[in-house]
């Protein structure tokens, strides 16, 4: 079970909680980019890549016998924060196509590059299975 932490008084975040609190077997998944199990990159378009970054962390989650609703972390790598920002409705609506509507606390850094050149964004997951 996750309980979503807000403290009172706090404006209502976009796109993510604040915070969580869960207890169970932890499941952490290193970053994953948006290429497919096969390692192919089938686009080079942000959004598409962050939609195939979210199918591999499902992927490697259902081997746990986890899903979305698991997941209490997530941090974002990306490399172009413009494209990042160009078109937040297409990236919110490919995010819950794979998600849902599950909005566990999120960071998202920056960065120069990633080690596959062709990556767009990295991103990492940190899960909680009850016990």
């Amino acid at each position: 079970m996750l309980t979503t932490l807000q403290p009172a008084g706090w404006a209502q975040p976009k796109g993510y909680a604040n915070g969580v609190v869960a207890e169970g077997r932890i499941v952490s998944v290193g970053g994953q980019i948006g290429w497919t199990g096969d390692q192919v990159f089938e686009t080079d378009d942000f959004i598409g890549q962050t939609e195939q970054a979210l199918k591999n962390i499902l992927a490697i989650l259902a081997e746990a016998g986890a899903g979305p609703e698991h997941i209490v972390r997530l941090t974002w790598f990306i490399t172009d924060k413009p494209a990042y920002l160009a078109d937040q409705k297409a990236l919110g609506a490919a995010y819950r196509r794979v998600m849902g509507r599950h909005f566990p606390p999120m960071s998202v850094v920056v960065v120069s590059a990633l080690i596959e050149d062709r990556a767009k964004v990295e991103i990492e997951a940190m899960a909680v299975l009850p016990t």
